[in-house]
């Protein structure tokens, strides 16, 4: 993605189904749950760099020992940096004779990660400050175990304010400016009433005694319930992991499955990640081992090791993020890797009215990296066209007796897709451009040319994943791209047009950044038409006083005078390069949304696209941001109150 965008998040939890013991005789290491989880976190660091977390939590753990723990960091290379620091404290109390590496009990009463239950998280914050406090995962203590809770995520609440709103009516009082510690706060909320009656039942009807009573309690906690109680009023996308201090595990998906996440059950371990692919490397199991979880559902293993998969919320159109299948979830994913091929191949017919088929005066490339897999489709693709021509000309020779050497040779020898390898992203350079002097200029240059593949009047067709801002395609890629004097550019996006913002983890959330929105207002403007933008204004201010079951996306008719080719053309023409010598043409291909899902295997979340939006507060979230763009508010649109 040329543009680039944050993503939040990733988790990886494992929660060990035998004792410590077990793992030193079968794998020789007490801690390989420990290092299945760096693995875990590893295979997925794609999905955050702004900063990471992990938690243990110990199973009966005697009285005066530790329980839980923490460790989070910002720093760069942080989940190494924390790995590498509990290895080497591990390490030094193994050499004072603190810790007997091979006693399993010795690792688990001195090693503050020696337990059997482990979760990781990789932030790519969205939202709140971008310091150690704001890393998950998030810890609440008390002194007693079941009342403990520790929670991390993948996910973003549109209606973070109400739910604050909640809190306080109760008499609590929620720190702002993260949806992280308001759930945090309201599932500790309905653990603690829960642990209370809990308390009071064994207590005045039992009888049980202080000693007995963690037990007792423990056994007896309804995690579903409190999940279902906690989750009712929650409105947005998320997977999210929750460990009580006494062992209870849970791990839960969004009703409409907009976050990813994937589980793995084995006889040593039931392990989670958001990607498939870690989990089949890890612990090396095959595809059909690894299952995603229900929307939904929320998957509880209680300390005793009893697991349960129960429904927290009702059924609804399953709306997957489809940019995790485009962009943000890596591409070895055996169902991930056909879907890009098959969006890269599904532009083949665009492609070619855009070079009037001159496939023999066009060199096809795309913008590193995560693009290629998809530039592969469309090569397949422009192959298996340009045999079915050979071959419906061959038969046609055949028949009508013209078929000669020089024909054959001519058909066979002649205009064959040609690829190369033309963009090439110097990733180094973007440490540089921190001064507003020159940054233009600089940013022009995150980008370099393989010189001497591109013939002068060829066309050149790049490939991207997708195109949000086009302020790196304008000021960097289309430059660069332009000094090897083709005659035409042609940029393809394998997403559609992104008209609209994502308020369930995204980090494209203001109306104005998007350039399909820009050459929407622009064509309205030059058009005469400008009134319509103000009455969208006030239709967009009546929804948000309607009740949120009522209200509909008024920022559509922002768009519905124009064709997608309009909208197109219209970035076509925005994004040429100033400033430079070139005089060629440049088009701008988007996905459709047919061909898009057409590609998906199985639903997928379409309303950055489409405005159609799987949740009420997506509905209300979109006409706050126009609204916020009107009156020339920056901001994420679901900070405020809908």
């Amino acid at each position: 993605m040329s543009d680039f965008l944050k993503h939040e998040c990733g988790i990886a939890a494992v929660r060990l189904r035998k004792p410590l013991a077990y793992y030193q005789d079968r794998h020789g290491n007490p801690l390989w749950g420990f290092n299945k989880l760096l693995l875990l976190m590893e295979k997925q660091h794609n999905r955050g760099h702004d900063g990471t977390g992990i938690g243990c939590v110990k199973l009966n753990m005697p009285i005066g020992l530790p329980y839980v723990e923490r460790r989070r960091s910002i720093e760069r290379d942080g989940l190494a940096e924390i790995f590498r620091k509990e290895m080497k404290d591990y390490s030094k109390m193994v050499r004072k004779g603190v810790i007997d590496r091979k006693d399993p009990e010795s690792v688990k009463n001195h090693f503050d990660f020696g337990g059997e239950v482990l979760v990781g998280h990789l932030r790519y914050g969205t939202s709140g400050d971008f310091d150690a406090g704001s890393c998950h995962p998030y810890l609440r203590r008390s002194n007693w175990a079941t009342r403990t809770l520790m929670v991390m995520g993948n996910f973003n609440m549109t209606n973070a304010s109400e739910l604050n709103k909640v809190l306080i009516e109760r008499g609590q009082h929620p720190i702002f400016g993260t949806d992280t510690q308001t759930v945090l706060e309201e599932i500790g909320y309905h653990l603690d009433e829960a642990h209370t009656d809990l308390y009071r039942m064994f207590r005045d009807e039992a009888g049980v005694s202080g000693h007995d009573m963690p037990e007792r309690i423990s056994a007896a906690l309804d995690i579903p319930r409190i999940v279902s109680e906690s989750a009712a009023a929650w409105d947005g996308g998320y997977a999210i992991c929750g460990v009580i201090g006494n062992g209870d595990m849970f791990v839960m998906r969004d009703p409409g499955g907009i976050r990813p996440c994937y589980m793995l059950v084995t006889d040593e371990v039931v392990a989670f990640a958001s990607e498939r692919v870690p989990l089949m490397t890890v612990f090396e199991v095959e595809e059909d081992q690894v299952n995603a979880l229900e929307p939904g559902t929320v998957v509880t293993v209680k300390a005793d090791g009893a697991m349960s998969i129960t429904r927290f919320a009702p059924t609804r159109r399953h709306t997957p993020c489809s940019f995790e299948r485009i962009y943000f979830s890596r591409g070895n994913d055996p169902q991930i890797y056909r879907e890009r091929k098959a969006m890269g191949a599904a532009l083949v017919p665009q492609v070619l009215e855009a070079i009037d088929g001159a496939l023999d005066r066009t060199v096809f490339s795309f913008i590193p990296n995560t693009a290629e897999t998809a530039y592969h489709g469309m090569m397949d693709g422009l192959r298996l066209h340009r045999r079915q021509e050979v071959r419906d000309t061959l038969l046609e020779a055949s028949q009508s007796g013209t078929l000669t050497p020089a024909l054959i040779d001519a058909l066979i020898m002649r205009n064959w897709p040609r690829g190369e390898k033309v963009a090439n992203k110097d990733i180094k350079m973007r440490t540089f451009i921190t001064q507003d002097k020159n940054r233009d200029h600089m940013v022009s240059l995150v980008y370099d040319i393989t010189y001497g593949v591109v013939k002068a009047g060829e066309n050149l067709v790049v490939l991207d994943d997708s195109i949000v801002r086009g302020t790196t395609l304008k000021k960097s890629i289309l430059k660069i791209l332009s000094r090897t004097r083709p005659g035409k550019i042609v940029i393809c996006s394998t997403a559609p047009q992104i008209r609209y913002p994502d308020c369930y983890g995204i980090d494209m959330s203001e109306m104005g950044r998007f350039i399909a929105f820009q050459a929407a207002v622009g064509l309205l403007k030059r058009g005469g038409r400008s009134s319509l933008l103000e009455k969208t204004y006030q239709d967009c201010l009546a929804e948000l006083r309607k009740p949120g079951g009522e209200r509909v996306n008024q920022v559509k008719q922002i768009y519905a005078p124009f064709t997608d080719d309009d909208i197109s053309a219209e970035i076509s023409r925005m994004v040429y390069p100033e400033n430079t010598e070139w005089r060629g043409g440049v088009e701008v291909i988007f996905q459709t949304i047919g061909n898009l899902h057409r590609s998906i295997e199985g639903e997928a979340g379409d309303w950055y696209f489409t405005g159609d939006y799987p949740t009420l507060g997506g509905i209300g979230m979109v006409n706050m941001a126009y609204v916020r763009w009107y009156e020339g508010v920056d901001g994420r649109a679901y900070d405020l109150p809908l």
